[in-house]
């Protein structure tokens, strides 16, 4: 036996591979991150933030070459956008796509609150928004937290209107009541899926009614009246529904929104936090929809940073829809991805049609970029530790998900594990190998599966999650670098 061949695999803390420079880019990487996760809280805000930075970066429209008939020369940058939720980011190669492309794949949707489409009523003194939840989350930890409200309103003629409330220091956030412990007695013997129902999701708006007032003579003097009041008192108007109006006027004097604007409104509630480090040492990343904003975001900036032309064609797609199960025509399991390709493919070649996509399918290499669930020593019980993913040990690689039997998993191959691995072995880039949970417990769905329906290669891959789903999730500021470093390795291979 060679004295130097390791018979055992230990993953490497990826703290220990760096040095003093590397350091540096990764904190400065991880501030790039953290901004990125508070300007880019929805899926339509994700598109817009990384659209407009690729444009700064020499990004073109695909639809601009295909309209003008332009083929695309090995190193040009293009981007596509599906209606404003999900998007795809290209540079070409210098060989025949039907050869192979190399693609990550992620999502950036999350978890969430939506407005019902009729959303707003009054109840006792207040405005209430009554929401539908979206993806899976516990709805006990949405409650007595200050969240804000992001969307979409599409007025009369089309003209859109962008609503933010509850980010900025100057802004009110919004609010969902929890019943307090003194009266709740009969909740806290609720098992934790029925602690809080979903009908109780409704989100506190207002509570002043619409105040009208009386002028008196010009000057504003008073007179005395039989009654006890005086002209130039202030009397407040009773209405029957005053707060719900309060709100409305409130939303149309600043967007210009009408009640049944929420029918052609998409509106979300998410959480106000902003991201923030995590520990005394800062070694962690804490924010909202990490989940799977952070494969998202390092997918993209391995493409954006690359520096050189790339050997095959690189292609970052961020789908919508995931956390539903990537339906739509937004989501992984519409045909907009495959008519991206075919497009790709006869910019290079007129001449190719079906055929040559089907071959470039076939050829294609594509990374999952989806989170999977860190070890938590609170937690031990749920996990296989000898098949689980640890902060800071680097990107993990999930051979297969799904759940229980592998339901809903692509069960990557052995050679392309290989290949993945080998690649990333070069760069010195750590790694680990793992499963979402122990057999019967654990398990969720990745767009894997969709892809490999196309005939590429695949495996799920990404930054493992403390506290995935909740409103505040953490990941390891090395597991972000060191996954951004692999996407990188990656697509230039």
């Amino acid at each position: 036996m060679e004295e130097n061949i390791k018979l055992e695999y230990e993953p490497r803390n990826g703290w220990t591979c760096l040095d003093e420079n590397t350091l540096k880019e990764l904190e400065a990487f991880c501030e790039d991150y953290k901004r990125f996760l508070d300007d880019a809280k929805t899926e339509r805000e994700s598109t817009e933030v990384l659209v407009n930075t690729a444009k700064e970066a020499g990004f073109s429209d695909l639809n601009d070459y295909l309209c003008a008939k332009k083929k695309a020369l090995p190193g040009t940058k293009l981007y596509a956008v599906n209606r404003g939720k999900s998007c795809a980011f290209i540079i070409i190669g210098k060989n025949d796509p039907v050869l192979g492309m190399n693609m990550l794949g992620a999502h950036i949707d999350a978890p969430r609150l939506d407005f019902k489409p009729k959303p707003i009523y009054e109840d006792s003194g207040y405005a209430l928004a009554k929401t539908h939840y979206y993806g899976g989350i516990k709805k006990y930890q949405w409650v007595a937290t200050p969240l804000a409200l992001h969307g979409v309103v599409f007025l009369e003629g089309g003209r859109k209107v962008s609503v933010r409330i509850g980010e900025d220091e100057s802004d009110p956030v919004l609010y969902i009541t929890d019943l307090l412990p003194h009266l709740a007695q009969d909740q806290m013997v609720k098992n934790g899926y029925s602690l809080i129902g979903a009908e109780q999701l409704n989100v506190t708006l207002a509570s002043r009614p619409v105040l009208d007032f009386e002028q008196c003579d010009k000057d504003g003097a008073c007179c005395s009246n039989s009654d006890g009041c005086c002209e130039g008192e202030k009397k407040e108007e009773k209405s029957d529904k005053s707060v719900k109006k309060a709100v409305l006027k409130l939303l149309y004097d600043k967007y210009g929104i009408c009640e049944k604007d929420f029918f052609r409104a998409e509106f979300e509630i998410v959480p106000a936090a902003k991201a923030k480090d995590v520990g005394i040492d800062r070694a962690l990343v804490g924010a909202y929809a990490q989940d799977d904003r952070v494969c998202a975001y390092t997918g993209f900036r391995s493409l954006l940073d690359l520096k050189e032309i790339p050997e095959k064609t690189a292609v970052v797609y961020l789908s919508d829809k995931e956390e539903i199960g990537s339906v739509g025509n937004t989501g992984a399991r519409s045909c907009w991805l495959e008519n991206l390709c075919l497009e790709l493919v006869s910019n290079y070649d007129p001449s190719y049609g079906m055929l040559e996509l089907r071959r470039a399918m076939t050829a294609t290499k594509f990374l999952s970029a989806d989170v999977t669930a860190a070890f938590d020593p609170n937690f031990p019980e749920v996990s296989d530790k000898l098949n689980v993913a640890f902060a800071s040990n680097g990107i993990s690689f999930n051979k297969y998900t799904g759940s229980h039997g592998k339901s809903g998993a692509s069960d990557a191959s052995p050679e392309f594990i290989s290949y993945v691995i080998d690649t990333l072995e070069k760069e010195n880039i750590p790694w680990q190998l793992t499963e979402m949970g122990k057999v019967d417990i654990g398990g969720g769905g990745t767009i894997a599966q969709f892809m490999a329906d196309l005939g590429m290669e695949v495996l799920d891959c990404g930054v493992p999650v403390l506290s995935m789903h909740s409103p505040f999730e953490v990941t390891s500021k090395a597991d972000v670098y060191w996954t951004y470093r692999a996407y990188m390795a990656f697509i230039k291979a």
